[in-house]
């Protein structure tokens, strides 16, 4: 695919998940599909006519076996937050359908235990995970996502 190709495409619509406990830290897992050090906070696609909020449940529980009675929604992003992967990856990621995706992000309060965090879901997306304090997330992330994560900071982060 030609750059100009790949600027015409579509992002995908996607929700994130900042998953905070009590003492304001950030759930964060290593994806088991990269090779290096790839952490990220939950997230995934949203499905046709499924709502923002209902998908973000959803996925955190995809993703961390979390059911919704053990968090408690805080704080949502005002707008859609979008990112383009690196050039080389978009024909190998989707089917090459997409530029790239544009994130709804919400904050969520984790009222469970740490024993309560099951990674090992029916579809693994964390090899491993752990609590991470805020400021220290746009460091673990892939580059590409680093500026969606300041940006998700920057907004969603005076309310931990």
């Amino acid at each position: 695919m030609t750059p100009a190709e790949i600027a015409a495409l579509p992002y995908r619509p996607c929700v994130g998940v900042m998953l905070a406990n009590a003492a304001g830290e950030v759930f964060v897992g290593q994806r088991i599909d990269w090779p290096e050090p790839a952490w990220q906070m939950p997230q995934g696609g949203v499905d046709d006519g499924e709502e923002a909020r209902a998908a973000a449940l959803r996925e955190l529980e995809e993703e961390t076996g979390i059911p919704g009675d053990l968090v408690r929604i805080e704080g949502e992003t005002a707008g859609w937050i979008p990112y383009d992967l690196p050039l080389e990856i978009v024909p190998r990621r989707w089917g090459g359908r997409f530029r790239g995706q544009e994130q709804k992000w919400f904050l969520m309060r984790f009222l469970g235990r740490d024993e309560q965090v099951n990674i090992a879901t029916a579809e693994p997306e964390f090899s491993e995970w752990r609590w991470l304090p805020a400021a220290d997330l746009p460091g673990q992330i892939v580059p590409f996502k680093r500026a969606v994560y300041e940006a998700v900071l920057d907004e969603l982060g005076p309310l931990l």
